[in-house]
């Protein structure tokens, strides 16, 4: 039984890592597009 718990547990935590994991990659995909726009519109000198 102590197995099972062992289990519910691990899988817990890897959903919580996914979800950290994903929600750092769509923030940097943001950044990255805002950068890349503005760049554009504001060319450096």
């Amino acid at each position: 039984m102590d197995f099972i718990l062992a289990a519910k547990v691990w899988h817990y935590w890897i959903g919580v890592l996914l979800v950290g994991v994903t929600v750092l990659a769509l923030i940097g995909v943001g950044l990255g597009y805002l950068v890349k726009v503005s760049s554009q519109k504001y060319p450096r000198r």
